[in-house]
């Protein structure tokens, strides 16, 4: 696929997605700009760039100044934060847009950013404003960040990527832009590197020494050295996301296993750092080989560098540096393989660095839930969904065992636009079911909201142990039945989400999960799910009752949280246990899903 043909695609994926919003019953057409940044961020969570995507647009006259917000990202621990700001056009050739308008963007974002923190914009703005809770977040968490990041989203071509990073009431905030030529090169693990030139003497104060393995048959050239941690460091700081464009992941957070280990290692055992850590992998254009000062062979500077593989290692290195600066790197050692590309035809190039990629970031895995993919029960839940049609006959639900694999399944089964647009109708992405968000919705279903609220891959290791009952040599394994219920299930929380989303003006990703469990607290055993299969959808009357119940599930969050924000709150064991003895009102008599009383099982 050609970048043209990436955007025209894009174009009609935002096209349709807005079509089929609209026609749903109650919907207005969203903007397209919005639609636009849902496809972008959801792409870029999937590859580990960013959390999870939440869609707000905010755009206000402060003063004498333009704000403006599209979305935003937010980590579980509250100490990274991603705003989107979008410049959607809806062009179907490949159009320039000028630095100037990215900048602006970029500065009424930034402008947006520092309202919150200076508590201005928290009196301004109305209460009911999906960005609201955003602000009030912001305001309170702001000194406890640690990475800022706004993304200038747009489906033109850029000039430049990279802007000077901004001093925001003590904060550096890093601007970016994600424009359609990069996001079509993440898409197609391409590699939309700059003509990054690192010359070693100036870093680390002359050339690495290096065992040289060199093939005039071969694809490329190879190199072993060791990279002192403070040349890392200097590296990310001068580079930044632009010697990692080719890695698959982007640094997140140092709170997960594997980075706290990074950050732990660096502040107690610094000289056991080589011995612990895998290293990194590192593909590059061009070499320059001369002695080292020990006589062996040295790398005096790469160009077209780019890290593949250890982008954590790197980050990590640079922000435990930065917060605690007492750190001594000149004991840091990390072992790196360097792979010098033979110049030979763009496209052979691009996929053997796709290849590198690939291959040396699947030695880890990117989420928790990733080591689950091949366990019995998901290989048995692809296999239902792959086997088990809906009522009409042809349609089908896609369960996304490993991650990517909708996309694959996309590309390999479509020889033409036509077979792209059936499989699409088959299993539209609104049927696609990843093993994280599946987790989620059938948690809710379980009454176990507060581990929902939690996020999608802390929810899923508890699910795992509910669904499994039994080591790996007797698993057991749902049926046809069992998945049309599950399926069910899922309907019922995405309905939900669908019907709250414009309802209420903050936590309503909470407010949907607790009142989903109410759901299956009062009504659970007595709900047709066989019925909801065989519609696909939820009656009007069992739509109104949710509704009804998450007023009543609002009122209830806002009155325990005693000042506490909600959604931290929500996360807490003891809120679903005070919302659950609550007395809630009675369901609706008329509901057609109701039916006599029967026990069922969680699942």
């Amino acid at each position: 696929m050609e970048l043209i043909d990436f955007l025209q695609k894009t174009q009609h994926d935002v096209r349709e997605e807005m079509a089929a919003r609209a026609a749903e019953p109650g919907e207005e057409t969203p903007f397209a700009e919005l639609i636009f940044t849902e496809v972008v961020t959801r792409h870029m969570s999937d590859i580990g760039m960013t959390f999870e995507p939440e869609i707000c647009h905010y755009s206000a006259r402060v003063g004498e100044g333009v704000l403006r917000l599209s979305g935003y990202a937010l980590s579980e621990e509250v100490d990274q934060l991603d705003l989107y700001v979008s410049l959607y056009e809806g062009c179907n050739e490949l159009v320039a847009i000028p630095d100037s308008e990215t900048t602006r963007a970029a500065e009424q974002c930034s402008r947006f950013l520092n309202q919150c923190v200076s508590g201005t914009l928290s009196t301004r703005m109305d209460e009911s404003h999906d960005a609201f809770a955003l602000v009030q977040t912001i305001e309170k968490a702001y000194a406890g960040l640690e990475q800022i990041r706004i993304y200038v989203l747009t489906d033109r071509k850029a000039k430049t990527r990279n802007f000077q990073a901004r001093q925001i009431q003590g904060k550096t905030v890093k601007l970016e832009v994600m424009d359609i030529e990069r996001l079509f090169n993440h898409w197609q693990s391409g590699k939309p590197r700059d003509e990054l030139v690192v010359n070693f003497g100036d870093v680390c104060g002359g050339s690495l020494p290096c065992v040289w393995v060199s093939d005039a048959e071969a694809e490329y050239d190879y190199a072993m050295t060791v990279f002192p941690g403070e040349a890392l460091r200097f590296l990310y700081e001068k580079y930044g996301p632009r010697i990692l464009e080719a890695n698959v992941r982007s640094f997140l957070s140092q709170t997960n296993t594997v980075n706290k280990g990074i950050r732990d290692t660096l502040r107690e055992q610094p000289e056991r750092f080589m011995a612990y850590n895998n290293g990194v992998v590192i593909v590059a254009d061009e070499a320059h080989l001369e002695r080292a000062a020990d006589g062996s062979p040295g790398i005096a500077w790469l160009k077209g560098m780019q890290v593949v593989n250890g982008g954590q290692t790197m980050a990590s290195i640079f922000f435990t540096k930065k917060k605690f600066a007492g750190i001594d790197l000149r004991k840091v050692r990390v072992p790196a393989k360097i792979i010098v590309l033979r110049r030979a035809d763009a496209l052979s190039e691009d996929a053997l660095i796709a290849d590198i990629s690939r291959y040396a970031n699947s030695q880890s895995a990117v989420k928790g839930s990733d080591h689950y993919a091949n366990k019995p029960f998901h290989v048995q839940m692809e296999k239902l969904a792959m086997t088990t049609y809906c009522p009409d006959g042809v349609g089908r639900w896609y369960y996304e065992r490993a991650a990517g694999s909708y996309k694959v399944m996309l590309d390999r089964e479509a020889r033409s636009a036509a077979d792209l647009r059936r499989l699409q109708e088959s299993m539209p992405p609104s049927r696609k079911l990843t093993k994280t968000d599946f987790a989620k919705y059938l948690c809710a279903w379980m009454q176990l909201p507060d581990l929902v609220s939690l996020g999608g891959q802390k929810a899923f290791p508890v699910f795992m142990k509910r669904v499994m009952q039994a080591d790996d040599e007797t698993p057991i394994l749902p049926d046809a039945a069992e998945y049309k219920h599950m399926i069910a299930k899922v309907i019922i929380f995405k309905t939900a989400t669908r019907l709250l989303k414009n309802r209420f003006p903050a936590f309503k990703a909470n407010v949907t999960a607790y009142t989903v469990a109410v759901v299956s607290l009062l009504l659970g055993d007595r709900i047709s799910l066989d019925a909801i299969w065989q519609k696909q959808g939820i009656s009007t009357e069992l739509g109104n009752q949710i509704v009804t119940w998450s007023d009543e599930v609002d009122k209830m969050l806002h009155q325990t949280a005693n000042g506490r924000m909600l959604s931290e709150w929500a996360k807490k064991k003891e809120c679903w246990g005070i919302l659950s003895a609550h007395d809630w009102s009675a369901p609706s008599r008329n509901i057609p899903e109701v039916t006599v009383a029967r026990a069922r099982g969680v699942l």
